[in-house]
């Protein structure tokens, strides 16, 4: 009988050690993908942290999301968790019109089920993020599977046309950043994948989003921070815990690391609206 708790007590430290195993070198591996993670520094291995789960562009990985110091830095300085999912032939799964074989939002969930088993996280601020083919990404979580974050930030990528009818997981917290002057994904769409598929208008993706969370068409305020002007439709305003908010700037296809950080704050705001 002692041998079968010997063997079982080393099954669990050996599957602690390795849940413990992955970081932002080496990858977690979860069924049919991978993720890395990064700490922030100074970290006491205990209080609960924010997470932003950062989906990459086209041709790009989750090593590169790691090798972006300034990205990382940005969010350990913030005590916030860096998780880069890998996507597939360096792309994602978007509905029916770009494939990579495999169901990145059960994919997702998947990644951010493991997070939880391997960190405490601070359930009011788990943020979906991504840039360009991440924010195609992006935009679909937050339509299809709006329940396993609790706020999702786009930059320089909306939905695809068609545009959804609805989105059946019901109101999220929503975030757009995206430069007037993006000629690799322009506000107003344009065809891609040898005209096969077309990125969808910016603001009639927007537009979608408001009408989901019970945003009116005007929005609540504006506001100019950190180089972006910004559209505000308040939780408030939208009947609920859930608020939208479009951000354009001058610029190009880029995003900046200060936006990720912000984000997070937005989010917390949100789950806990003033009186």
């Amino acid at each position: 009988m002692l041998w079968r708790v010997l063997i079982a007590l080393s099954f669990y430290v050996f599957s602690a050690c390795a849940a413990r195993a992955c970081d932002a070198t080496a990858p977690c591996e979860i069924g049919d993908g991978r993720y890395f993670v990064r700490a922030p520094v100074g970290w006491n291995g205990s209080a609960a942290l924010p997470v932003v789960v950062f989906f990459h562009g086209y041709r790009s990985s989750a090593v590169q999301v790691m090798a972006d110091a300034s990205l990382g830095d940005a969010l350990s300085s913030a005590g916030v968790l860096l998780v880069a999912p890998d996507g597939l032939k360096g792309s994602w799964t978007i509905g029916g019109r770009l494939s990579t074989g495999r169901d990145d939002i059960a994919f997702a969930r998947a990644v951010m089920a493991d997070v939880e088993k391997r960190f405490p996280v601070d359930t009011s601020r788990r943020i979906a993020a991504g840039f360009s083919a991440g924010g195609f990404m992006t935009w679909q979580l937050a339509c299809q599977a709006g329940g396993i974050f609790s706020a999702y930030v786009a930059v320089s990528g909306a939905f695809l046309d068609p545009l959804p009818d609805d989105c059946p997981t019901g109101p999220v917290s929503m975030l757009h950043i995206h430069g007037l002057a993006d000629e690799t994904v322009p506000v107003g769409g344009r065809w891609i994948a040898g005209g096969r598929v077309r990125q969808a208008d910016v603001f009639q993706s927007v537009a979608l989003m408001r009408r989901v969370d019970g945003c009116p068409q005007r929005p609540s305020r504006a506001d100019k921070r950190d180089g972006l002007t910004c559209e505000i439709w308040s939780a408030r305003d939208c009947g609920g815990a859930r608020g939208v908010e479009l951000c354009l700037h001058g610029g190009g296809h880029m995003f900046e690391p200060r936006w990720i950080v912000d984000a997070v704050e937005w989010a917390r705001r949100l789950e806990t609206p003033a009186p």
